[in-house]
């Protein structure tokens, strides 16, 4: 709906009152909702079943089909679907696939950005105004050029790592190519977390989550290697090598009290995941370590001494040391280590 749509012909930021879910739509979505699915998947040439898997693998309802739910831009969206489908460049199982990736990557993206904003502009208790939402509205609108560039950017060089990192274990490792990988996997869970949570206030709580999640992106970033994915109060994340795995594992026992399980492996990577029986040992020896240690599976522990025999640990140093035989869910009966840092 555009202003002159509107009772009056004026905007928003021309008269008061609270902004309408339409103001808001138009605002963010930049063009106005005016069409059907069935007129939106009839003007871009797909048929209806397709445009409705489309719709849903990004994560949207579906819509009855007479509701005004979709724009133009909807249109000139599903035509390019159509054209690479037609110049065979994508199969349509492999479009929904993609469809997929990128609808629940930006809703959970958009999802954190609006919050991020909302909560900077919007009073921390009471009711926000009229006038609080009509700040919101403007930010957003002077930041969303801005950001969209900002967004293609960064999902570029994003795609570019991911790539580089794939062609680089494909040339090392040649089962990479069918999907087969050795990684090191890691996770680091905050210990006591379930009690902190009951002492904290939603805000406190917030802020510690965010800002452990924030340490361990920047740990994880810091040394060429991959956050897969965060819990609240634990992260998941991979490296090439033991060794820089190791490195990550030092570095953040040193932020904060966790428990880390480390192992390396053959993983399955998939819908930027990582699945197979080395992401579970790693998660079993997390839950088995003790408050502020390190522990880590034999393929770790062989790795790192193979690491230490050639110089290749770097900084910092650190030492493996076997524990006893112990019974893992799951897993049967395994031979942990414990990693820290070396005493010289």
């Amino acid at each position: 709906m555009t202003a002159d749509d509107r009772p009056g012909g004026t905007s928003a930021e021309d008269r008061p009152g609270r902004p309408t879910a339409e103001e808001i739509g138009l605002l963010l979505a930049g063009t106005p909702a005016r069409l059907t699915r069935t007129q939106v998947a009839d003007g871009a040439g797909v048929s209806r079943r397709l445009a409705e898997r489309i719709w849903r693998a990004l994560g949207f309802p579906t819509s009855a089909d007479d509701a005004v739910a979709f724009s133009e831009a909807d249109v000139a969206a599903l035509r390019r679907v159509r054209a690479m489908l037609d110049r065979g460049l994508l199969d349509e199982p492999t479009a929904i696939r993609m469809a997929r990736a990128l609808g629940q990557t930006t809703a959970r993206l958009a999802q954190w950005q609006a919050e991020i904003v909302i909560g900077h502009l919007l009073p921390a208790q009471g009711e926000p105004s009229d006038e609080d939402l009509e700040r919101v509205l403007a930010t957003a609108r002077e930041l969303l050029p801005d950001f969209e560039q900002l967004l293609v950017h960064v999902w570029r060089a994003q795609l570019a790592a991911a790539g580089t990192r794939l062609l680089a274990l494909a040339d090392l490792r040649p089962e990479a190519a069918l999907g087969r990988v050795s990684l090191a996997v890691g996770f680091a869970d905050l210990v006591a977390f379930t009690r902190r949570a009951r002492e904290l206030d939603e805000r406190e709580l917030a802020d510690l989550v965010e800002g452990f999640e924030a340490r361990a992106a920047d740990i994880v970033a810091a040394h060429g290697a991959r956050l897969v994915k965060t819990l609240g109060d634990e992260v998941l994340f991979t490296a090439p090598t033991p060794a820089v795995a190791a490195a990550i594992a030092l570095d953040l026992a040193a932020t904060a009290e966790l428990r880390i399980g480390l192992a390396y492996g053959p993983v399955v990577p998939m819908m930027g995941d990582v699945y197979g029986t080395t992401v579970n040992l790693a998660a079993r020896l997390t839950a088995a370590a003790r408050p502020g240690t390190i522990v880590v599976d034999s393929g770790m522990a062989e790795g790192l001494a193979a690491a230490l025999a050639e110089g290749l640990a770097g900084e910092p140093g650190f030492e493996v040391r076997p524990m006893r035989r112990r019974s893992l869910r799951g897993l049967g009966m395994v031979r942990p280590h414990l990693l820290r840092r070396s005493s010289s």
